[in-house]
Parts: structure tokens; sequence; C-alpha cells
């Protein structure tokens, strides 16, 4: 996405790092290129060099997890037959629950230029959430045949329930607050998987 790209991918991880750990232990204020660059412990302006601008920084972190997040989705057809399909997909949701911070989604959420830009992303092709979908349903298509998930399960409907409930766990959850996402999504899989 960015014109500039970055031409050390260690580099960029290492920025993003930083910002999600800036985010999680002073509050999104608190996301400046400055704070950024002091918690990777680069020079000043190494994030200015690599992307426009603070939004565009934070689209692209945003995108990252999300690209991450469904490549562990997909990782899934390796498991097939492997564990149970409760634990596999338990995984997954707590995978992606934490590569994508609430602090994280609610930063990218709260800065307009930075929420265009990730629809942008989106919108030409980035993962998302339909890609870990497709994954799910994949996966949960292929227990279907091994048969450790009954023929008449509606794949389709059990993956877009969870990734559904992830989404809203990931728009609507405290750290610390109510009943942990591990508990939570442990019943709802009771709930889908009880076909």
């Amino acid at each position: 996405m960015s014109p500039r790209g970055v031409a050390i991918p260690d580099l960029r991880e290492r920025l993003f790092a930083a910002a999600e750990r800036v985010v999680a232990r002073d509050g999104a204020a608190a996301l400046t290129s400055r704070a950024v660059t002091a918690e990777a412990d680069c020079a000043k302006g190494v994030l200015h060099t690599h992307f426009a601008g603070l939004d565009e920084f934070v689209a692209e972190l945003v995108l990252d997890r999300f690209a991450r997040s469904a490549r562990q989705a997909e990782a899934l057809q390796a498991r097939v037959g492997q564990a149970t399909v409760a634990e596999n997909l338990q995984e997954v949701v707590l995978d992606l629950l934490d590569s994508l911070p609430p602090a994280v989604v609610g930063l990218a959420m709260t800065r307009p230029a930075a929420a265009s830009r990730t629809r942008e992303g989106f919108a030409s092709g980035a993962p998302a959430f339909d890609a870990i979908q497709h994954a799910v349903t994949a996966y949960l298509q292929a227990e279907q045949r091994g048969g450790r998930l009954p023929a008449d399960a509606d794949a389709s409907a059990i993956a877009l329930a969870l990734v559904g409930t992830t989404h809203h766990l990931l728009m609507t959850r405290s750290p610390g607050q109510g009943e942990s996402t591990e508990t939570t999504t442990r019943r709802l899989l009771a709930v889908l998987l009880a076909c």
C-alpha cells in the first residue's frame, strides 16, 4: 500500500511491535511517531522515511495484522484430523484476538485518515475477515469429509458465526473485564459444533 515501501522487513515489524507496546502501555493518545521510534530504539525520523505519515503507518499496521491472522486461519488446513475441531478453531480465534489487540483496532477506527486507508487496502484485496471466514469454512468442510463434523452441518454458517463473534469481541472487549475470551470462545464453539 505504501508507495515508499519499507526496504527492511525487520524494521517494519520492529516499528509495528513498538507501536503495539506504546498503545497497550500508554493508550492510543500516546501514539506518535516519536513514541514509536523511541520504543523501537530507532532514529527519530525513520517512521516518516518509510511511511507517508502516522495515519499510513497505523493503516499498514492493521493491514499487516489482518494478513497475519488470515495466514494463521489458512494454516488450519494442516490441522485437519488433529486435536479436536473445537481446539483447532479456538486456537485460531485466540491467535486472531492476540494479533489484533483492542487498542490497535480502536486506534485505526479513531483516526479517520487511517480508517480510510485501511478500507482502501481491504478494497484493493488485502485480507480481512472475509479471508479468515473462507479459511475457516474450508477447514470445516475438510473436517466434514474426514467424518469429524456431521455431513449436514452448515460449515459456512458456523464459520460466519465464529468470525462474526470474533469481530464483535475485537471491537468490544476490555482486557480484564467480564468473561475471558478463551471461556467465551469455548462456550460459543460448544454451541456451534453441537450440530
